[in-house]
């Protein structure tokens, strides 16, 4: 039985509709990749008056350039994200390579980056190990993995632990977990 989602999913390509359609019912939104065109962007604007708007891109560059324009577009859209490592078939990377088992798990993980910033620092993630040392990117995927943030560098982290308003103390029990 196909899972129904009450949202449009925002994807990047036609393998993913044809993919991720045997298994999910929603209304799909193809990027056509990272150069949305202007009409998409409208569109997905309009929408967002009224429906839940859900990303879910390659776990690659283009894929994060996706998420990066409609955010800057976009109001309260809803990010998932599948790590690199479980969608990888074929020499290829995307979500259409991805098990649908774990494309399931990562709507369940639906995370909305907030435009105000909490209170965490680049310093904070140097503290607890997360930033300025040669570990530092191996505990970032653990504490990304644990929070189902996807893959994420220093700098973007921090702006989505920030969106998620996570303390340093908060963060600090996530990083003991993580390790």
């Amino acid at each position: 039985m196909k899972k129904v989602l009450d949202a449009i999913l925002v994807v990047e390509g036609k393998t993913d509709v044809a993919f991720l359609s045997n298994y999910i019912d929603a209304e799909f939104v193809i990027t056509n990749g990272s150069d949305i065109p202007e009409s998409t962007i409208d569109y997905l604007k309009e929408a967002s008056k009224s429906r839940n708007i859900i990303v879910l891109t390659d776990p690659d560059f283009p894929g994060k350039k996706i998420r990066d324009t409609l955010d800057k577009e976009i109001p309260n859209l809803k990010h998932c994200f599948i790590d690199k490592e479980h969608a990888i078939k074929h020499h290829k990377v995307g979500v259409a390579e991805a098990d649908i088992d774990i494309v399931l798990e990562s709507l369940e993980h639906q995370f909305v980056q907030k435009r105000a910033e909490g209170s965490l620092k680049m310093s904070d993630l140097i503290d607890l190990g997360l930033a300025g040392s040669n570990e530092s990117a191996e505990l970032r995927n653990k504490v990304c993995k644990f929070l189902h943030l996807g893959f994420a560098n220093a700098k973007t982290l921090l702006k989505r632990l920030n969106a998620l308003n996570i303390s340093k103390e908060e963060l600090g029990k996530i990083v003991n977990e993580a390790r």
